[in-house]
């Protein structure tokens, strides 16, 4: 779809880039060129995802391990990040979800949500939009969303929040940091299968099935087509986009607003599964 070094020159930072959709969209930058830095909580995922990507794409990939819960971690490893070299773009990818029945949560459970997506999504933003404007530097933010950012969902609902929060950040700093020279935009996908965080969310194939059909396209999202659409959003030839957030889901937010609505139908012995084990 794109020429191979459409984001040569460019430096991006991943949050949550050492698995799943992070891990998917790091790779198709790196092809494109770009030198990708990653950052998350387990430093052993990073580094063998930083080795399988650098031998795959042959191109320049760096770690850093930290809580993104923690505002002077993460402003301390986008100042390291600076250090190096400018960085260009930042993808807000981290999250945290899982679903349960609202009335069971505990405020710990709440805060475990919403410090990673929204607390950590401006942690970020802010460390490195301060730094941008200090140096008279163009940047770029792009967040990972969900559309029920915007039509809420029932049993993720600290998610939704976070989320909405993250949406509202987007759209509040594109008008606020534009005359600055720093964008944000977002992406809202679809199901996308990924390892471990798929299975969490629709344990059973009934569940995944039903998932899948209510898509007007009858699938789920390839992971490449959001990795282009990431990719596009990094480019050059997207400045001028600049508060937007682009669906990317076949359509189904329109034809069904959650994926979650399935929980209507558990029994209590079902809602079990979801529950964490003690021990």
């Amino acid at each position: 779809m794109f020429q191979h070094d459409l984001l040569k020159g460019q430096r991006i930072l991943v949050t949550g880039g050492g698995s799943g959709l992070g891990k998917c969209m790091t790779r198709r930058f790196m092809e494109l060129g770009a030198e990708a830095i990653i950052c998350g909580r387990r430093a052993e995922v990073l580094k063998e995802t930083a080795a399988e990507l650098a031998e795959a794409t042959g191109g320049a990939i760096s770690t850093h391990s930290l809580d993104i819960r923690d505002a002077d971690a993460v402003d301390a490893m986008i100042g390291e990040v600076f250090a190096a070299g400018p960085l260009d773009a930042l993808l807000n990818n981290a999250a945290g979800n899982f679903i349960a029945e609202t009335e069971t949560l505990s405020p710990r459970a709440v805060d475990a949500v919403l410090n990673i997506v929204a607390h950590g999504s401006v942690y970020a933003t802010l460390a490195c939009g301060k730094r941008w404007i200090e140096m008279g530097r163009k940047g770029h933010v792009l967040s990972i969303l969900a559309t029920y950012a915007w039509t809420g969902a029932p049993y993720v609902v600290p998610s939704a929040m976070g989320k909405a929060a993250v949406l509202a950040m987007t759209r509040s700093l594109a008008v606020e940091w534009g005359r600055k020279g720093v964008r944000l935009n977002a992406i809202a996908p679809g199901p996308f299968p990924t390892e471990g965080a798929w299975s969490r969310l629709f344990p059973t194939p009934e569940i995944a099935d039903k998932v899948e059909k209510d898509s007007p396209l009858g699938r789920t999202g390839r992971h490449e087509e959001l990795e282009n659409l990431a990719a596009y959003l990094m480019a050059d030839g997207s400045e001028y986009m600049n508060g937007e957030v682009v669906t990317i889901d076949g359509g189904r937010w329109m034809n069904r607003a959650s994926s979650m609505d399935f929980g209507y139908e558990l029994t209590p012995e079902q809602w079990d599964h979801f529950r964490p084990k003690k021990g």
